[in-house]
């Protein structure tokens, strides 16, 4: 078994851990804002500057198809280094920490795959540096995650979580606001946004006082162990299984609707084409606003009556309700309306949910291995919705709203996955 963990005050993690004493604000902010700047380091190249420098270098015909090569290596790549990552970093006995080291290097080694990108002659050289940044950036991520368990106590982890799940929308408004600042030139589109978001994490890192991990007894790598990386048994942690189940079903939902939004709008609001961009921009702004107000609120309420599953139900009832809501829409107001609810559904949910999964961790020495698991329920659903969209669109006869009626049902699915969760309430 792994020895025992220490803060670097030197005191204990073991097994049994000591409880987390109560954080701060500070603490709070620091934590949101390198989660913010976490988020940063892979928003902005996916929401602009990576499909920008994809159509300079093949043109616009050719530009889809490399973009999708590049993206989905980089998400099935993602699926893999989370995980890994989170183990290694709990194995982690460096005397700077389980933590920080893990923050460091991926902030240093993605900045390099980013500036690979910026300077790439051709995809080729694309797809590397984007291979760089989605393994070193997700060791990164499962590194933050991890800081959720090991320093934040029970009883305000909903409202942490809270205040991180307001890190996408703000890192998604950040990151295209200065890659729009910063257009007149390539390099500088990429590196911007990443020197942000990377000072944010490494501010954290410097800040942190990480656990430390004793090295004594500590196992030796087998190949057991490293399958064990990508799996956390269903049958000796049940909750976690159905904690696992519900985020992939919901998250599959929101894959869906931000997938095939555009067409959408196209084939069944019959919006022009000029229009759709602003339509989609709104609906993002819509979506972005309720989640900022919900999400934190969210996580105080349900610190405060010690209760997760009701708000995580919810949540989930309410986001199948709007995509029901858009679903049915026949005019731009509805999709917005159903964009503004999904934003308070979706809002509630990642912010207490991830909160509900850090609870029913079966080990907190592999914290960040079991979260590194937890993101392949948020990766896998981008890979697999747009498989499986053209077979249901098929049998609906090409309707939208089929689509989205279906996603809607996904995520009725994550809502009763909730249920036979047992041991948190």
């Amino acid at each position: 078994m792994p020895g025992p963990a220490h803060r670097d005050d030197g005191r204990a993690l073991g097994t049994d851990p000591v409880p987390p004493s109560r954080v701060g604000w500070s603490f709070i902010a620091l934590y949101a804002l390198s989660y913010t700047g976490g988020s940063l380091l892979f928003l902005a190249p996916l929401l602009v500057s990576l499909a920008l420098k994809v159509r300079d270098l093949v043109g616009a015909d050719a530009a889809p198809g490399n973009l999708a090569l590049v993206a989905g290596t980089g998400s099935l790549l993602s699926i893999i280094a989370n995980p890994l990552f989170g183990r290694l970093s709990d194995r982690t006995t460096s005397r700077w920490g389980m933590r920080r080291p893990w923050m460091v290097t991926g902030v240093a080694v993605g900045a390099v795959g980013t500036m690979v990108i910026a300077t790439a002659p051709d995809v080729g050289t694309v797809l590397l540096g984007w291979c760089l940044c989605q393994v070193f950036f997700n060791a990164t991520l499962a590194a933050q995650t991890a800081v959720l368990a090991d320093q934040v106590p029970t009883d305000q982890r909903g409202v942490v979580a809270g205040v991180l799940g307001l890190a996408v929308p703000i890192a998604s408004v950040t990151g295209t606001y200065l890659v729009q600042l910063f257009d007149h030139s390539t390099v500088l589109m990429f590196a911007v946004p990443c020197a942000v978001g990377g000072v944010a994490v490494l501010l954290f890192a410097w800040r942190l006082t990480d656990r430390r991990l004793d090295g004594t007894g500590k196992p030796p790598w087998s190949l057991r162990e490293l399958a064990a990386t990508f799996y956390v048994s269903p049958r000796s942690n049940a909750d976690f299984a159905w904690a696992f189940l519900s985020r992939f079903l919901l998250v599959t939902a929101y894959a869906f609707l931000v997938t095939f939004q555009t067409f959408f709008l196209l084939e069944q609001i019959g919006s022009a084409e000029d229009a759709v961009p602003r339509q989609v921009y709104l609906g993002t702004v819509a979506q972005s606003v309720a989640l900022v107000i919900v999400a934190p609120v969210a996580g105080r309420i349900s610190d405060r009556v010690g209760r997760r599953k009701v708000f995580v139900t919810a949540a989930a009832i309410v986001y199948a309700g709007a995509l029901f809501v858009i679903a049915a829409s026949t005019s731009v107001n509805g999709y917005l309306v159903g964009m503004a609810i999904g934003g308070v559904g979706f809002g509630m949910y990642m912010a207490v949910d991830l909160a509900l999964v850090v609870d029913v961790l079966a080990d907190p020495l592999t914290a960040a291995k079991d979260l590194g698991v937890l993101n392949i329920a948020g990766a896998l659903p981008f890979a697999l919705a747009p498989t499986m969209a053209p077979a249901i669109l098929a049998l609906g006869g090409g309707s939208y709203a089929v689509l989205y009626a279906v996603a809607g049902a996904c995520a009725l699915g994550g809502a009763l996955a909730v249920a036979p969760i047992k041991n948190v309430r």
